[in-house]
């Protein structure tokens, strides 16, 4: 009898296991499909998020969605003394949302939770160099994507970012970019991707514009894109990420190829955003 037991127990298990995303997903159908956020809300965003004012009725309400659904599925907490309130989780979940507009939950997968900090931190750093020695010093940060499931914000940059929407700067796109590179299991400047032709013409275009921004700021040369992006892979995918929502025609005339792959993997073109 005991071992019946355990074997419709270990049966519920291996059912439940293989159908939990189906369930978690029907659930949160249930939840968020008509989710919306208040008119409070909306007059907020309408003055903290220029980006929010220029999309279509239908883009706009799917953010919603989406924003109600972050903020229902990931924790905050305010570091430093700061206090988070509902106005700031809402600021850094409509950036954070913005990126995955069209892409199904869970957004995000690995977040689990959001750190806001009241403006720039210090941050521990490890090094060891080519002898093999081991130095620890301190850094000032804006932000940091752990890939085990935590985000660091200066809240100070986040207001910031949203304060000047077409200057190429928003350290919430920087980092969720950061994610979103992240969910392959490495940090190289390669998201997920469909297939291996798409990830063979990502490398293709990839690889060439991060060589031409780094020449281009080695010799001093105009660039569209911030200098920060010519670090290395992950900061050239995360900076042209910015880059590309907030001065999306700018880099379209800069690099048209690498505005097209950029545009076919976050399914929007955010020239359609930009006031004119």
């Amino acid at each position: 009898m005991l071992n019946l037991i355990l074997l419709i127990f270990l049966i519920v298990f291996v059912v439940a296991y293989w159908q939990w995303d189906h369930v978690r997903l029907k659930r949160w159908q249930r939840q968020y499909h008509d989710a919306g956020l208040s008119q409070e809300q909306q007059i907020f965003l309408q003055r903290a998020m220029p980006i929010y004012n220029a999309m279509t009725d239908a883009d706009r309400a799917k953010l919603e969605r989406h924003i109600c659904w972050f903020l229902g599925e990931k924790r905050f907490l305010g570091r430093d003394g700061l206090e988070v309130n509902e106005a700031m989780k809402l600021v850094v979940a409509a950036d954070a949302c913005l990126l995955v507009l069209n892409k199904p939950w869970p957004l995000y997968p690995n977040v689990k939770e959001i750190l806001l900090y009241p403006s720039a931190y210090y941050a521990n750093v490890t090094q060891r160099d080519v002898a093999g020695l081991v130095s620890y010093h301190q850094v000032v940060r804006e932000g940091e994507s752990w890939p085990g499931g935590t985000m660091v914000l200066s809240w100070h940059d986040v207001l910031e970012g949203n304060r000047l929407p077409e200057d190429g700067h928003n350290l919430v796109f920087h980092e969720f970019a950061h994610q979103l590179d992240q969910v392959t299991g490495s940090t190289n400047g390669t998201p997920q991707l469909a297939n291996k032709a798409a990830y063979q013409r990502w490398g293709e275009v990839f690889s060439r514009a991060f060589t031409k921004l780094k020449s281009h700021v080695a010799y001093n040369m105009p660039h569209v894109m911030h200098s920060y992006g010519a670090t290395n892979e992950a900061e050239f995918f995360a900076v042209a990420t910015e880059t590309f929502i907030e001065k999306p025609m700018a880099m379209r005339q800069f690099d048209a190829e690498l505005f097209h792959i950029l545009k076919d993997y976050y399914q929007f073109d955010p020239s359609d955003w930009q006031r004119h």
